[in-house]
């Protein structure tokens, strides 16, 4: 099944490249834009189905249709193929870390923009509210179920593959078979409490069971599985998956897949009278949930190319590591699985290569965090900086205050200790978020030629962005180098032909210069792109046309409409332009036709119904005129009533 998983996965990506086009990405974590854009996707819908499911049959997704679960089973198999046979650690507290992420992931969106961020408002904190970050004005739910960006919400393959390396193979060696699962995985926080209520268990015929243990050994969620099914006849443990593997190891067939009170209902989750043994006291536990919370915070997004889930996984290593580091310096016999580190007192020379890793991680970790802290102190001042983006840029004279433009500066300061060494900062390397602030904070105080550096190295950087091209042509624009602005917007379009808001721009620009065949020829590069789907071909017919009636050529503007009406047949304004143009090159009885469609597809649009009766007037059926007149009459009517 996991495998068939992997075959679906190839099967969707090969559908985008071959059509252009296809379903959203079947992924959980695009549930995230449903609840902060609105925008209702496959993830959000799978997700959904998946938490009722886990409700009835409990956690049997994760171990039957999880791509995480298949890459560390293949990490735990490739592994034991080589003699390595990893150990599951324990810990008391780690084990919060996916409810807590799922928690901020899936509830902390909702919970800030519709309760939290307007209590702050009305209750006048305004450093809180700064802190936690206005939420944008939610902008209704909208149909996103197929994209033709497949792989944007997706990481690159230079940081999928450490990706791969850090949470597969990593996790599996430190932390145990399911190591992501049990202190990473933020679906499985959120799957983990609703198992507790699902009647789907694993039970047992205890006139069968001899208690031989075969279940637990094979258990690579580490399940106690002989213990729970003997003190409550099923098992109760929220990290068991379903994957069968103690049913199908039982000797005597006395295990099996059935129904049963939740746990939760029994109370055997809370009052469980089995004793279970951990790696590390207490102190130890502080110790390394501490170390694990600064060493997420540290890593995640470092330099542009940690995503969240890596970060969580490359914290609970380094946890892991620290603490046996810990213990190699405290105790007398130290092992990490196969290797020895110390014993008899006495440092090895692998506990001493082992020590040093650890030493070199926990730097590497500790300027990171530097980093992360100069940007929140770049954060903080910038926030504090209210200034329209328009005003910035056109350096609005009285628009900018002395003060706004001090702050710019102290913010300024924090950003560039969080360039690279190369670009005069602290870090190893650039990182694109100070690097887009400073620049922002440079043309707040119309350091246009500074901000221009910083915005074409962030190209270089990450690459291209349709809004930051914009601002980069602008920038160009109001510093005297229009030239150099309207070329930068043509290497933008010709690397990414569609980004809309650059597009537009350069028509602007070339249509201020003068340049209407330009903007023609830019106008025509969207409807060339072939894989675009009907209404935003359609979208691009329409705008090439507008473009090519304004410079008389009616005819062809008139083609271009009939192919926009045929894409989106029932879009009344573009058969609205379409009888226009039909009109204007002489075709009058065709034009009054599209104009009475474009009538009865907005019969509450008055201006449709008085340009059909203009028209009909015009070439002399004056009754039908009047007709049309008395017709939008009462059509509009009916629509306000």
């Amino acid at each position: 099944m996991l495998i068939g998983v992997h075959v679906l996965f190839i099967a969707h990506l090969a559908h985008w490249k071959i059509a252009g086009r296809t379903i959203s990405p079947v992924e959980p974590s695009e549930a995230m834009y449903s609840l902060e854009q609105g925008m209702i996707n496959a993830g959000l819908i799978f997700f959904a189905l998946a938490l009722l499911a886990t409700l009835v049959f409990g956690r049997f997704m994760c171990g039957w249709l999880c791509h995480m679960v298949a890459m560390q089973d293949l990490c735990g198999w490739m592994m034991k193929k080589i003699g390595v046979r990893p150990k599951p650690f324990r810990s008391r507290l780690l084990v919060y870390v996916p409810l807590l992420l799922g928690l901020y992931m899936f509830v902390w969106p909702s919970f800030r923009r519709l309760a939290l961020a307007p209590t702050l408002e009305r209750m006048g904190w305004d450093a809180a509210l700064a802190v936690i970050g206005v939420p944008a004005e939610f902008p209704g739910f909208s149909n996103h179920l197929v994209t033709e960006g497949f792989w944007d919400t997706f990481a690159p393959w230079p940081v999928a593959i450490p990706f791969l390396l850090i949470c597969g193979f990593a996790t599996v060696y430190f932390l145990g078979a399911k190591g992501f699962c049990t202190y990473g995985c933020p679906y499985g926080g959120l799957f983990a409490p609703v198992e507790q209520l699902a009647p789907g268990r694993i039970i047992v015929d205890p006139d069968k069971c001899h208690q031989c243990g075969h279940c637990t050994a094979v258990c690579t969620s580490n399940v106690r599985v002989h213990d729970e099914v003997r003190e409550f006849g099923m098992v109760v443990n929220p990290g068991c998956m379903k994957c069968m593997d103690c049913v199908s190891v039982c000797p005597n067939d006395a295990l099996s897949f059935g129904f049963a009170k939740p746990a939760v209902v029994k109370g055997a989750a809370k009052h469980a009278p089995i004793r279970r043994k951990y790696d590390m006291s207490w102190g130890e536990e502080v110790a390394i949930a501490a170390s694990f919370a600064l060493a997420f915070v540290a890593w995640r997004g470092v330099y542009g190319v940690v995503p969240m889930l890596m970060a969580v996984g490359m914290a609970g290593c380094l946890a892991f590591v620290w603490w046996k580091a810990w213990r190699v310096l405290r105790s007398r016999d130290v092992r990490i699985i196969g290797a020895q580190l110390k014993r008899a007192g006495r440092i090895r020379r692998g506990g001493g290569v082992f020590l040093f890793a650890a030493v070199v991680a926990a730097g590497l970790t500790a300027h990171s965090l530097v980093l992360r802290i100069e940007r929140w102190r770049g954060d903080a001042i910038d926030g504090a900086v209210t200034v329209t983006k328009a005003a910035a840029i056109a350096q609005t004279p009285g628009g900018i205050s002395e003060e706004m433009r001090s702050l710019a500066e102290r913010g300024l300061k924090h950003y560039r200790r969080a360039f690279g060494v190369g670009s005069g900062g602290w870090g190893i390397a650039d990182q694109p978020e100070a690097l887009a602030r400073a620049a922002w904070l440079h043309t707040v105080r119309g350091e246009r030629d500074e901000a221009i550096k910083l915005l074409k190295r962030l190209d270089d950087r990450i690459g291209y962005a349709d809004v930051r091209a914009v601002d980069t042509a602008q920038l160009l624009a109001f510093a005297g180098r229009e030239a150099e602005a309207v070329a930068h917007l043509e290497n933008v379009l010709d690397s990414k032909p569609r980004f809309a808001a650059t597009r537009e721009l350069l028509v602007a620009a070339l249509l201020s210069r003068g340049d209407v065949d330009g903007a023609i020829g830019v106008r025509r590069g969207a409807v060339d792109e072939k894989d675009w789907n009907k209404p935003r071909q359609a979208a691009a017919r329409a705008s090439l046309a507008s473009l090519l009636m304004q410079a008389g050529r009616i005819e062809e503007g008139a083609g271009e409409l009939a192919v926009a009406v045929e894409l989106a047949p029932t879009n009344a304004t573009y058969r609205n332009d379409f009888s226009v143009a039909l009109f204007l090159s002489g075709r009058q009885g065709e034009a009054v036709e599209q104009m009475r469609r474009a009538a009865y597809l907005d019969p509450a649009n008055p201006q449709r119904w008085d340009f059909l009766a203009r028209m009909l007037e015009q070439i002399g059926r004056t009754e039908e005129a009047a007709a049309a007149r008395a017709e939008g009459a009462r059509r509009v009517g009916d629509q306000q009533d």
